[in-house]
């Protein structure tokens, strides 16, 4: 069947700590969250790109791009990503994959066969709030954090403010792990497309830049290495 392609963003400088890349975004994923950007990669409706255009297109930034980024949806959901990262070793490129991390076994194996160089990993929200925020469960998220912790892989950890959330409910998702090398918050931007039994969730308080600079000392004492 082959990887199925929902997009390509042609170079970036911030998907990839200090490595010059490009991302590609493989369709489908095992979660639904309420906020998500990236609808079309769930409900089908993106529009396909073809592996020989993305593998072209790689072949000809060889010695240009440093990295490649494999993003989503969720890569792992894919039986042939593990094939497809291989390729993209053999170009000479550095990996890095953005998951949900609901699927510890499968990132385990990457791991193992050394075909990762750097892992984001999105902790969706709080303990209690796993399953209403994002249709998933917080247990397998965990167990990721603690597989990358025992790696040796570069990571961190990604939470998007999303309507809602206050403070105190962030402070309860960064104290529920362990200290990591690195937290990134990330800002909610409204969806373009989202489902209309949404619409009113996304319109609740979100927490802004000030807010979060106001509280920066206390979050800073759970997560020393939150970034925003």
């Amino acid at each position: 069947m082959g990887l199925r392609f929902g997009g390509l963003q042609r170079t970036s400088t911030l998907d990839f700590p200090g490595v010059l890349c490009c991302v590609i975004f493989l369709a489908g994923c095992d979660l639904d969250c309420f906020y998500c950007h990236n609808r079309a990669l769930i409900d089908g409706s993106a529009e396909a790109v073809s592996e020989d255009k993305i593998l072209d297109f790689l072949h000809r930034r060889r010695g240009k791009l440093d990295g490649v980024v494999i993003s989503g949806g969720e890569p792992t959901l894919q039986p042939e990503l593990e094939g497809f990262l291989r390729t993209v070793r053999g170009l000479d490129f550095r990996t890095k994959l953005d998951t949900n991390g609901q699927r510890p076994e499968v990132i385990g194996r990457l791991i193992q066969q050394s075909l990762l160089d750097y892992v984001a990993l999105d902790i969706k929200a709080t303990k209690a709030e796993y399953l209403p925020v994002c249709g998933g469960a917080w247990a397998p998220a965990a167990e990721t954090a603690a597989l990358l912790a025992r790696s040796g892989v570069g990571y961190e950890c990604r939470t998007t403010l999303y309507p809602g959330l206050d403070v105190a409910g962030l402070g309860d998702i960064l104290t529920a792990l362990p200290k990591q090398p690195r937290w990134r918050l990330n800002f909610f931007r409204h969806p373009e497309h989202h489902r209309p039994a949404d619409a009113l969730r996304l319109r609740a308080p979100i927490l802004t830049a000030k807010q979060i600079e106001a509280e920066a000392a206390a979050l800073r004492d759970i997560q020393p290495e939150l970034v925003w």
